[in-house]
């Protein structure tokens, strides 16, 4: 049935979207210009219109053309900010050729938001059709900042329903596709922002964090960094939930991006005293000329890595080892445990809350699994935890499912206290009292990018990177390779050979005790298609990983590091970047070609 709602807004971003068109054929800029333009990184942006190569309008005019391309290809964007970016561009452009001086050093650099900043005058929505046409009154604090640096806001960017999961999708502005394929997901919750990323449509976003600035990273391709909590503003954005605090930080092209965007954000000082920030610029004080030790783990033996997600990983610690760092496989921390303390957090209301703001909006299928155990009365749950356990011997997702329900409030309290425990033992295991790293290389999920619908069971894969906002540390997020099928196909023996092995389990504060575990066997069928699979995720009765379907998708890894210590994870995703050398086909600046490996 027609929704006037979504009809009006949907009119409405087509409208500007095709006025932004006429603008950019208006322009004039040469095609060769343009390309210039877009292959160039943040400072080489800024050092052009320095030079007076370009201007600040031409600037922002060839990125408008290609997040056009990028829109028309994947449904990514959602506010359009097109014909107020293009003035303000004009307005820089003034101010530089009146008084010689740059704005600041984000001057003419175009930006794209994700959906749930604030931006005055538009809607903030994040996909859900009752709060369209609720104007903004104010920016984001983090959008201010980044105008009054220079930077040119060119549109917000689409969100999974709720955001709490990585298939981008809402009823108001419809799905987001993978760039690469557009049989797949572009991850979330910030999937608009990577895909528009990938394309060149931006040339640097924001975006945010509960495991998500690394889902969707891994998925389209874009360079990501989730900074310690509370070094970069949240005020202006809408909120998460206060047991697992949302991290908000920047989605780039290149490492290079990502350095450059924490260089001039950390530090800066807040305009509204909401905004608690420590005034801790980007630290030079680290000494980063020794060797590292560089722990890592091929698979978290939750659901096992895929060859392709494990072979990332271990080029990655090659190409470290190359470059004389310390390499040292480790046991991986408990990601179940972990996860079953994200979702009795996420999960103390029965996902009320959350799902109060759909009203008349149908529930997105990403939301099947995350939500079901709270619906489910008691005995329910409780029999079908037993007859998981009894006959599929999966002790994994019983745990997780018997932790999604309603809690009381000391149960709550609880559940936070076991969280900082969990906190505090893993942090001292990995950076101090035991292994002592720098810090951790490990794969971004399971498998990379997966098709349209699995995630209406699969969302718990999201666990890999969930994990590291329980345990809050800085995490980045560096593409390594592409799927190939003659490399990364299941091996004949894939489900014969054994799955057990230990994990890192936390046992109090400050504690840790190592056990044996098998990866969850309803999960473990599901994405590899073995056995009795309860948890199909897909219309057929197919894997979800499939090297040849998924042929040339991105594949990255996470680099995890100490908390305060988020130069340091800079620096070693400059050194990986650097070792891997070029990649085909290419990622970063550069690498704007508009192709996709489905089409």
């Amino acid at each position: 049935m027609p929704n006037p709602t979504i009809d009006k807004k949907q009119q409405l971003r087509a409208k500007l979207i095709d006025k932004g068109r006429s603008a950019v054929e208006a322009e004039g800029t040469n095609s060769a210009l343009r390309h210039r333009i877009i292959s160039s990184n943040l400072r080489d942006l800024v050092g052009g219109i320095t030079k007076h190569e370009w201007t600040a309008t031409q600037v922002v005019t060839a990125f408008i053309a290609q997040a056009i391309k990028a829109h028309d290809l994947t449904n990514c964007l959602t506010e359009i900010l097109f014909e107020p970016a293009l003035k303000a561009a004009g307005e820089l452009d003034d101010y530089f050729n009146q008084t010689g001086q740059l704005r600041g050093p984000l001057h003419g650099v175009p930006f794209t938001f994700k959906d749930q900043y604030e931006i005055k005058g538009y809607d903030n929505t994040i996909g859900f059709t009752h709060w369209a046409d609720q104007h903004a009154n104010q920016d984001a604090e983090l959008v201010a900042l980044a105008r009054s640096l220079g930077g040119v806001v060119i549109a917000k960017t689409n969100v999974p329903q709720t955001m709490l999961s990585f298939e981008c999708d809402n009823p108001l502005w419809g799905k987001t596709t993978n760039p690469y394929n557009e049989s797949n997901t572009a991850g979330g919750s910030s999937g608009g922002e990577a895909a528009v990323l990938r394309f060149g449509g931006s040339a640097l976003g924001m975006g945010s964090d509960i495991g998500a600035v690394e889902a969707q990273s891994a998925s389209s391709v874009s360079i990501s960094f989730s900074p310690i909590l509370k070094y970069i503003y949240n005020v202006g954005c809408v909120p998460g939930f206060t047991g697992i605090t949302t991290v908000y930080g920047p989605m780039a092209r290149s490492v290079a991006d990502v350095k450059y965007a924490c260089e001039v954000f950390f530090g800066q000082q807040a305009t509204v005293p909401a905004a608690t920030l420590p005034p801790v610029k980007y630290r030079t004080d680290l000494d980063l000329s020794k060797p590292l030790k560089i722990g890592y783990f091929k698979t978290d033996r939750f659901v096992r890595a895929s060859p392709a997600c494990q072979r990332a990983v271990l080029e990655s610690v090659e190409a470290l080892k190359g470059k004389g760092h310390i390499i040292e496989e480790i046991s991986p921390p408990d990601i179940a445990e972990l996860l079953k303390l994200f979702v009795e957090l996420s999960s103390a209301d029965g996902y009320k809350t959350m799902l109060s703001h759909l009203q008349s909006d149908k529930q997105e299928p990403a939301l099947f699994l995350v939500t079901l155990g709270p619906r489910l009365p008691a005995f329910v749950r409780a029999l079908s935890n037993l007859l998981v356990r009894l006959f599929i011997n999966d002790t994994t997702f019983t745990r997780l499912f018997g932790a999604s329900r309603p809690r009381t409030v000391s149960e709550l309290w609880a559940s936070s206290a076991a969280r900082l425990a969990a906190d505090s033992a893993l942090q001292n295991h990995l950076w101090s009292q035991t292994l002592n790293l720098d810090v951790l290389i490990c794969p971004v999920q399971a498998v990379p990018a997966i098709p349209h619908g699995a995630t209406k069971t699969l969302t718990p894969i999201a666990a890999s990177t969930l994990a590291w906002n329980v345990v809050e540390c800085p995490v980045g997020i560096v593409p390594v390779t592409h799927v190939q099928p003659d490399k990364d196909a299941l091996p004949a023996d894939w489900f014969e050979k054994p799955t057990a092995g230990p994990v890192i389990r936390p046992s109090g504060e400050n504690k840790v005790v190592e056990v044996e575990v098998e990866p969850s066997p309803l999960f473990e069928r599901a994405v590899y298609g073995s056995g009795t699979r309860l948890l199909q995720p897909l219309d057929e009765p197919v894997p979800v990983y499939d090297a040849e379907k998924m042929k040339g998708l991105p594949v990255g890894v996470q680099i995890v590091g100490k908390p305060w210590e988020d130069e340091k994870v800079i620096y070693v995703m400059e050194v990986l970047d650097e070792a891997l050398g070029k990649r085909e086909p290419g990622f970063g600046p550069s690498a704007n070609e508009v192709w996709r490996t489905g089409t």
